[in-house]
Order: C-alpha cells, then structure tokens, then sequence
C-alpha cells in the first residue's frame, strides 16, 4: 500500500518536469542508434567540434529513451519518466525495509530519498544510474544477510551500468568500502564491525572480480571506464559553470535537510541511543562528501543515507506485523493510488505545452519558415532542442559540455557570453550568419551596438539576430535598450566610458 501512494508521489513530482534542456540530444541520439543499429562514436551535432571523438557512456539508455518516444510520443516520454521516478522510489523503499526490518519506518528513507531525488529528475540517463545503484545495495545487503548467491548478480548490473551511465564507478566505490570494512570485527563504544565470514567474502570478491570484467562489455573499453575519472578531474570549466556541478550551499533547504540528517545519525550513536556499523559511516561520510562537493550527487547522498536512518529509527518505531494486516482495505488504497497516479498522468495537450513555455519552438518555426541558414550561434540550453527539432541546423553548442571541453570550444564560448571578449570576434571567426538566444542573454542588448546584426523575431522564451547583410529592413519596430547594451559594453571593457 505505502508503494502504491510512493508511486502517486512520483506522478505528481514530475509532471510538470517533461523538458530538460539534455533530454532532446539524448533523444535524437537514441533516435541515430535504434535506426541505424550503430553507436556514434564522434559528434555529428555540433560545427565547432570538428567531429571531435566522444564516449558513448549513456547509448544504452538513449536507446530505452527513444524506444519510449517511439512508442508513445511525447507521452511515452512521459511514461519512461514516471516508471523510472516509481521504480526508483519503490526499490528504495523495499531497500529500507529490507535494511531496517521495519516496512513501516521504511517509508520515512523513501521519503528522503524522494526529497534529494527532486534536484535530478528529469528524462535523462541518471535516473537509470540512480535505480542500479540502489539495487547494488540490495544485492549486497541480501547477500551477506541471506544468500551469498546473491552476489552473483552484481555482474550484470555492472554489466548494464557501464551502458548506461557514468555513475557505475560510484557502485565500484561503493563495493570497495564494503570490501574493505567486512575484514573489521570491534566494538567502539557506539562504533560497530562484525567481519564477514571467510566464503561469503570469498564469493563477494569473486562478484567483484567478475564485474570488472563486465566494465569492459562497451563500445570503447578502457576509455569508457576512464570516463568518469577525466570528468571529475580533468573537466575544469564544466565543474566550475555548470549550476549542477556547483557545490551545495547551507543556505538551500536541501543542504539544510543533509546536515540535519548527519547531525541526528551521529548524535543517535553519540548519545549511544544508536549504533552505527563500520561501512555505514564509510558510506554517509562519502555520500557528504559528494552531496557538499555537487548538488546534482544529492541524489546520491539521500540513496546512501537513506536506510542507515532507517534502520536507526526502526528501534523508536513499533514493530510491523504482518499478520495483523488487513488485505482489503490495503488493495481499495493500492487501486485508489493507482487510479490518482493514472488521472494526474500529463495529457498530450498538457506537454506540448510545456514544450512550447520551455523551448525555442516558436522560433525554430520562425527559422525555417523564413529559410534562415547557418552557421548559427544558438543560446547553450537550446542546443539540445535545437538537435531535435531542426537537425538540419548543425549547432554551435549544447549540454555535452564534456564534449565542448575537450574540443576547446567551452571556454571560447564562455568568454563570449558572458562579455569577456570582443563579440565580434567569435561571431567572424565561424561566420555566424544569425543568432537564437534567450531574451535574458546579455548580448541580447550588445547586439544591437554593432550596426551589421538587426533584431528580426523575439518572443516570451527567444530573440533572434541577423546579419544585415542577408535580410533586409525589419518589418516591424523591435525595443532596442542602447543604454543598457551601452553600459554592458563598458562593463566588458569594449567600448571606452
């Protein structure tokens, strides 16, 4: 019953999250795999990269996102989102039960994890990381509490991971704090660790083994393992601008909510109302770490977090008996969840509605009822759009912001939109013919100043520029703010005071 009302809340957190700036290049990705029955391994996207070479680490996903569009459109779309967002809860949930013995204190760890999951849902392969490593933790925890068969599984998640996403070396960090905490056996006052037996070790070490094997199962070996490693270390510009690298701040509730929730644990075992075992402060002190480091592993941290809390709750919680369940009022409130969840389901109308608040859409139409041609200078979060909806158009960047790093491209861009270069000089340099912008851009007031670029289209959600050179007069009065592009000017250092 408490599943069935975890999956009207996933219904309702994400109705309204169709559009993701990242979900569109994903899409079209998918799209070129399913249809060609090939995995691109350069970009076909983008004119600034020269085809430069990228790792495929999310195919397998892009193929399941695709194959759900194809299925069902925008509302298929949906559908993938809502059984994931479901999925990832409810294995949660089954995680803290399991974890805890308690299915009833279970809910409150499937409620943390519903409110850190909020900072990443959106269609997008991280949703299918999220849900492997939640398993990862099952398969663990039924293996050295029950069977150690059970560790026989990991290699197929891994299997599967390594297809799927990036995040599958946060499992191997996982396991290896796992590892190395089953070959402890002390008690430090409220500090526990009871050593594995030798054979279920044995047959952990074995699983493991057997799942770096499988890491290698991927279109491009070692580089795709590696992958994750360049990001985290090697990707300056990208930790450094983009807003779900950033790292988390006190001030937001949710960074609020993670340090409430480590203070109580540790007090509960301070107080020695509690205990906590060896590998659990290993793993709340990473997932800390990593939700501190980037909000965007906040996910993460709740995910880890969640059933230790549970667990150390479960001893205040009255014990559930499941004998005393009562079978059919349980199944009038499952059918009732499922009839909400399926009511507050998105209509088709509904979608296309957040697709046109939250895209240049209106302006793609504009662009090619007006046969405008490239090259073009687009805004970063249109790109993914812009490689769906007018693939014609090659653009001149979008969220692969790895991809744009290596190819030199991300910092020539940055400099560019943020008014730390003359914007000429980007625009010659590949010969930009018009630009798509957010009307918020600040070259939205820079543009005007420079006499060969006119305003031609703006809307709610995009402006478009064109040269002089290739549209004539406008049809009509655009506002053209001089004072403030004046004053963005200066503050840019190109034009003297």
């Amino acid at each position: 019953m408490l599943a069935g009302l975890l999956i009207v809340l996933a219904v309702l957190s994400v109705r309204s999250r169709f559009v993701d700036p990242d979900m569109w290049w994903h899409l079209k990705t998918g799209e070129i795999i399913w249809t060609t029955h090939t995995i691109p391994l350069s970009d076909v996207f983008s004119y600034t990269t020269n085809h430069h070479s990228l790792i495929p680490q999310e195919w397998l996903s892009q193929v399941s996102i695709y194959g759900a569009y194809k299925l069902g459109g925008y509302s298929g779309l949906m559908l993938w989102l809502c059984l994931l967002s479901s999925a990832v809860f409810i294995a949660g949930y089954l995680l803290c039960a399991l974890y805890s013995g308690n299915a009833k204190v279970a809910l409150v760890g499937a409620m943390v994890i519903w409110f850190f999951s909020t900072i990443g849902l959106a269609i997008r392969p991280q949703m299918i990381g999220y849900l492997l490593l939640i398993l990862e933790m099952l398969v663990i925890h039924l293996g050295r509490s029950r069977s150690p068969r059970w560790f026989l599984v990991l290699p197929l998640v891994f299997l599967v991971w390594i297809n799927c996403h990036g995040s599958f070396m946060l499992g191997i960090v996982l396991a290896a704090i796992m590892l190395l905490s089953s070959y402890f056996d002390f008690r430090m006052g409220s500090l526990v660790a009871h050593s594995w037996d030798p054979s279920r070790r044995r047959m952990f070490i074995v699983s493991l083994g057997l799942s770096l094997v499988a890491l290698f199962l991927n279109p491009v070996g070692m580089k795709q393992i590696l992958y994750p490693f360049d990001t985290m270390l090697n990707m300056h510009i990208l930790m450094g601008n983009v807003e779900e690298w950033a790292p988390l701040t006190l001030n937001d509730p949710r960074g609020m909510v993670l340090l409430a929730i480590v203070v109580g644990s540790l007090l509960l075992v301070i107080l020695g109302q509690s205990e906590m075992f060896l590998d659990e402060l290993l793993l709340l002190g990473f997932g800390t770490w990593l939700g501190f480091s980037h909000v965007r592993m906040l996910v993460v941290f709740g995910i880890l977090a969640a059933p230790i809390l549970s667990r150390q709750l479960a001893m205040f919680w009255d014990q559930y008996k499941i004998e005393e369940d009562r079978i059919w009022p349980n199944l009038v409130m499952i059918t009732l969840a499922l009839v909400v969840a399926t009511l507050a389901f998105p209509s088709r109308d509904n979608l296309e509605r957040q697709v046109a608040e939250h895209t240049p859409a209106r302006a793609v139409e504009f662009i090619k009822a007006n046969h405008l041609s490239g090259p073009m200078l687009n805004e970063y979060g249109f790109g993914g759009y812009l490689i769906w909806a007018a693939p014609e158009l090659p653009v001149m960047i979008d969220g692969r912001t790895d991809l744009y790093e290596w190819s030199g491209f991300l910092g020539e861009f940055g400099n560019w939109a943020t008014l730390q270069s003359d914007p000429r000089t980007l625009l010659e340099k590949y010969h930009v013919n018009f630009c798509l912008l957010t009307n918020q851009s600040p070259m939205v007031h820079v543009l005007p100043l420079l006499h060969e670029w006119r305003l031609v289209y703006s809307d709610g959600n995009a402006v478009i520029f064109v040269r002089s050179s290739i549209v004539g007069p406008p049809k009509s009065e655009m506002r053209n703010d001089t004072s403030q592009g004046l004053a963005a000017l200066r503050l840019s250092g190109l034009l003297s005071p």
